[in-house]
């Protein structure tokens, strides 16, 4: 793809056609999007069976469980990262409005997580059908977060990917806009709020109310409260983005 393609349509082309001249900008480079979130959940499925299978083999017959299928989720991190700082100031550069951009990267990452999402409960399809691959070991399957079924399972997923690209463009959104000092403060703030937490919750004795909780609201109530919060880092980062020099 030319740098030219990208940059035909005028202010006068829709704003739908334009922010998909975003997704496609940053697809250019698939393996952001695509490749690499796919080798990462590749290499951790296939480390995980292998241990699995070790297990088995040893006469563990017991579920197997592991987390490395959140490996791919958490990359999208890293996904936000470059999204911001890699391809914003191309976009200036080919007058692509910051609306414009946002609208369109947030897209892309939520293209991207969904496909990974759809992957993910693919997985944990086949492993419930086969018994865990015959050695009872799940990578993709567990039953607490399939309680609601595969979809919220799949949202699940989404949801988690899309938490951790926010937190990524955020936090790269706000290094380019105020710099590191800033977003140092920023951190140590949010780490404090943090630890007040913990030591309100502590000093009240209530970890016990704390775990009802979140037993209670169970993995897709827990997914739709995260869903929520994504929403809220999301407008933030708009907002910090739209008074952002390139």
């Amino acid at each position: 793809m030319s740098t030219a393609t990208l940059a035909t349509p005028s202010r006068a082309h829709a704003p739908s056609g334009r922010i998909r001249n975003v997704i496609r900008l940053q697809y250019v480079n698939r393996s952001t999007f695509i490749w690499i979130p796919l080798m990462v959940l590749g290499a951790a499925w296939v480390l995980t069976i292998v241990i699995f299978a070790l297990l088995s083999g040893n006469g563990i017959t017991e579920v197997k469980t592991g987390g490395g299928s959140q490996a791919p989720m958490w990359y999208f991190f890293a996904v936000g990262l470059q999204a911001m700082t890699l391809t914003f100031p191309f976009s200036q550069a080919l007058s692509i409005t910051r609306r414009e951009f946002f609208l369109g990267t947030v897209a892309s990452a939520a293209l991207a997580s969904a496909g990974l999402a759809v992957v993910f409960m693919l997985l944990g399809l086949v492993e419930k059908a086969t018994n865990g691959y015959g050695i009872n070991g799940y990578f993709a399957y567990m039953p607490w977060l399939w309680q609601s079924g595969p979809a919220a399972a799949a949202l699940t997923s989404f949801t988690v990917a899309m938490f951790a690209f926010t937190v990524g463009f955020w936090g790269a959104t706000l290094f380019k806009r105020f710099g590191m000092p800033i977003l140092m403060l920023i951190l140590v703030g949010l780490a404090a709020v943090l630890v007040g937490i913990i030591a309100i919750i502590t000093l009240s004795h209530s970890w016990v109310a704390v775990g009802n909780w979140f037993t209670q609201t169970g993995s897709l109530g827990l997914t739709l409260w995260l869903l929520a919060l994504t929403a809220v880092m999301t407008a933030g980062s708009y907002l910090t983005l739209r008074g952002m020099r390139a």
